[in-house]
């Protein structure tokens, strides 16, 4: 197993910096081969700029700007994503990273004389999770539609394998949240990614929180 975690947050202190420890500890005891995308710490530009649109579709050279994380997204097998949920969708980071580097004949197919419609790219992804913190709570985030669950389970998963695993974990109500709520999560944390992985004691029931 290849998993690449792409992680998300600007204070190393916080409590998604947590999440993303207890997310990597699974992988590791799973034996799998780790790499960590910290786009914060990385310096990582969300910004789309003039010269790379010219260049998107041209897939010649669109790879370019972004090489190393595209090498690292052909690389892996199991995709995880660690971040906050802000204004229920992908923190501005996260969603520029998505921009700039799922790309034509990366991450997608463009459509040509044949196909009408934008093909897979990530079919040897098989594995893809979500771990976000809410402030709000679950059913106002489902009343809103949770756009940044969306984003990744349903349209990034669009494009991986069509027999791709996901898994999902939210702490909802962070800015409510208490030492005790935190540590449940952790633990939910820990048993959704021993289910999604195959570990022995792996819970396979989500578990609101």
């Amino acid at each position: 197993m290849r998993a690449l975690i792409v992680y998300c947050h600007p204070k190393e202190t916080s409590f998604t910096a947590a999440v993303r420890d207890r997310v990597m500890d699974k992988l590791r005891e799973a034996g799998a081969e780790t790499r960590l995308i910290d786009l914060y710490r990385g310096d990582f530009s969300p910004v789309l700029s003039s010269g790379e649109l010219d260049i998107y579709e041209d897939t010649t050279c669109n790879r370019a700007p972004v090489a190393q994380d595209v090498e690292h997204i052909l690389w892996c097998d199991t995709l995880i994503f660690v971040y906050p949920t802000w204004w229920y969708g992908l923190p501005a980071m996260l969603k520029g990273w998505l921009d700039r580097v799922l790309l034509p004949d990366v991450a997608f197919l463009m459509p040509d004389g044949q196909n009408d419609n934008i093909r897979p790219g990530l079919t040897h992804i098989t594995r893809l999770g979500v771990f976000t913190t809410c402030g709000a709570s679950w059913w106002l985030t489902q009343m809103i539609g949770a756009p940044g669950k969306r984003t990744i389970l349903r349209g990034v998963r669009a494009i991986c394998s069509r027999r791709c695993r996901t898994v999902f974990a939210a702490h909802y109500l962070m800015d409510s949240s208490t030492p005790a709520s935190r540590a449940a999560h952790l633990d939910r944390v820990s048993a959704r990614m021993g289910s999604f992985l195959g570990l022995p004691g792996g819970r396979g029931k989500e578990v609101r929180a």
